[in-house]
């Protein structure tokens, strides 16, 4: 097992409101038939790997991806998708009737995280995950996996905005040359296992 962690991530599988592009951030919803179809297959995606560590935001969908992939993970609030406040089941077609020029990674939501507050939350989560060696796996949401891995690298939140993230996809990140000054993403938004 190496010293260093390596990340898989894990983003869950379908919903009604990811499927119809609604901010799903705190609404516990569940998956549809085909999200939980999806979980099922990510178990093909996820063997072959020894984890030392399973994580889950404590929301159902993630949770059920986490379930029906095979693992019963340890739910860690840290996990959680971004609070969009009154953003909440909101497209960004219909945030943007009202403020054309709104961009998530950047603006925030009101009454609900800033980027500001996000990078605190998954810099503190970091630091953590940091402390762990091998493969940790995390079941978690699309806006808060993709701010994660732009602060792994070190970059802002509004570097999230480039890295886009499928529903039932899987993501690593690691460190180049097994040294944790030199943090990478070495998988990105992986679906090969819905083929």
């Amino acid at each position: 097992m190496s010293d260093v962690p390596t990340l898989w991530l894990a983003r869950h599988g379908e919903t009604e409101w990811s499927k119809s592009g609604q901010h799903t951030g705190r609404t516990d919803i569940p998956l549809t038939a085909k999200g939980e179809a999806d979980g099922r297959r990510l178990a093909t995606r996820l063997a072959g790997e020894t984890y030392s560590h399973v994580l889950s935001s404590p929301l159902q969908r993630a949770r059920r991806t986490a379930e029906l992939a095979g693992f019963q993970p340890v739910i860690d609030p840290a996990l959680l998708e971004w609070d969009y406040g009154r953003y909440e089941g909101l497209t960004t077609a219909e945030v943007r009737k009202d403020r054309p020029d709104w961009f998530l990674f950047r603006d925030g939501c009101p009454d609900g995280e800033s980027p500001f507050d996000v990078a605190a939350r998954v810099d503190r989560l970091i630091a953590r995950l940091r402390s762990l060696s091998g493969n940790v796996l995390l079941f978690a949401h699309g806006h808060i996996l993709r701010c994660l891995a732009a602060r792994w690298v070190g970059q802002p939140v509004t570097f999230a905005g480039a890295l886009l993230l499928s529903t039932a996809t899987v993501s690593s990140l690691g460190f180049d040359h097994g040294h944790q000054d030199e943090p990478a993403i070495c998988l990105w938004n992986d679906g090969r296992h819905l083929i």
